[in-house]
Order: C-alpha cells, then sequence, then structure tokens
C-alpha cells in the first residue's frame, strides 16, 4: 500500500518518511485547506526526497478558501506548476472549479499543457462537485490524463466512516481508468482496516503514518 502522507511546508518531511511515508504532499497553512509552498521550501524538499527515493506531489493552491479562481491567480498557479516541474517534483495536486460548480475544464487543459509528463492529483475540490456530476468529471479526468482523485467521498465534517459506501461507488467506477485516493480523517490507526474495506492501493493522510511532531 502507498502511504501518501500530506506535509505541511518542509519541518516534518524527514519525519514522514523515516516512520514510512511512500510519497509527500507538500503543501503549507494546512489550516486554510492546504497552499504551495515557496521556492525554496519545494526545492529542499525535493532534493531530500529524491535522496531518500521518495516522490513529492506538490500542491498548486494560491490562496486559502474555495476553487474558483480568477485569471490572475490561474496564472500564478501555471507558474508555480512549471517552477515545480522545473525542480523535479514527481508531481502536482490541484482542482478548479467553475462558478456553477463544474470542472473547469479550460484550466484544467492548461495544466495539462504546462505540466507535460508530471503525475496529476484533482484533489478534494472533488468533493464540491455535486454528486450527479461526479462520474462525468471521473471520465473527463480519466480521459484528460489525470492520474489520482482525492477525496473523502463526502463533507470533511463527517468521518470517512460514514462516506465508505460513496467511495466504494466512485472505486468501482473508476476502476483501471484513474486512481480514486480516499484521504481526510485516515490515521496509522485506521488505514489498514480502511485498505482492506475499500481494496485501494493508495491511502492519504496527515497522520497515516502517526503524528509526526
Amino acid at each position: 500500500m502507498i502511504r501518501e502522507v500530506c506535509v505541511e511546508n518542509f519541518t516534518l518531511v524527514p519525519n514522514a518518511i523515516q516512520a514510512g511515508a511512500d510519497r509527500i504532499e507538500l503543501c503549507d497553512n494546512l489550516a486554510v485547506g492546504g497552499t504551495t509552498v515557496s521556492v525554496g521550501v519545494m526545492e529542499t524538499t525535493i532534493t531530500y526526497c529524491k535522496q531518500k527515493a521518495v516522490p513529492v506531489m506538490v500542491i498548486i493552491h494560491p490562496r486559502g478558501g474555495d476553487f474558483i479562481y480568477s485569471e490572475v491567480e490561474k496564472e500564478i498557479m501555471l507558474r508555480d506548476i512549471q517552477t515545480a516541474k522545473e525542480l523535479g517534483a514527481e508531481g502536482i495536486v490541484i482542482g478548479a472549479l467553475t462558478t456553477d460548480y463544474t470542472l473547469d475544464t479550460d484550466f484544467l487543459t492548461k495544466v495539462i499543457q504546462v505540466s507535460e509528463n508530471m503525475e496529476r492529483t484533482f484533489h478534494m475540490a472533488f468533493d464540491e462537485l455535486p454528486k450527479e456530476q461526479q462520474r462525468t468529471a471521473i471520465d473527463w479526468l480519466s480521459e484528460a490524463g489525470y492520474s489520482r482523485i482525492l477525496t473523502h467521498g463526502g463533507p470533511l465534517t463527517n468521518p470517512i466512516d460514514q462516506h465508505t459506501t460513496t467511495l466504494k461507488e466512485l472505486i468501482a467506477y473508476s476502476k483501471g481508468r484513474i486512481t480514486i485516493l480516499p484521504g481526510g480523517g485516515i490515521t496509522s490507526d485506521n488505514s489498514s482496516r480502511l485498505q482492506k474495506e475499500l481494496s485501494v492501493e493508495e491511502l492519504h493522510g496527515t497522520k497515516i503514518v502517526g503524528t509526526l511532531e
């Protein structure tokens, strides 16, 4: 099983890898949902993780809050993707919606063009899509070239155990086309159980290899 650890800044990266992280999602400001780190933090983390043979996925989110971006914010995000690519990150984590809460496919296509051969994870903006649009989103993201979808299966205010039925449905629908990456409230205590219950090969969490501090 691949355990992706969401790590704030570089501070806890060495601890995460020592504790058994298989992949790092690098972000800052988790209190507001995670934002893009500085170039210095990005470079230091990627260099360190390459020495340990641990892939780094860089979150691309210029601010806290929603996932509906202005044109200026989109240009910032594309520049940040270019930087992550040049520094050698294995992939990016991104999400973008329209004001109608559908996928911002125009921008997400530009993301593919800039990121080129990097892995692309569509993050929990997916959970803000109306349920009736989620399968359409899976279709588009898989066909467009996104690697995985990070999802809690429902509102983060509810424990993930309340969303296992939805997660199973998403996994069944997407199987073989795109990876569904469950996350949000997955810890070292419940990860093995959830991995078996959901029959997945990847899980995501801030405490999936234990408390790092």
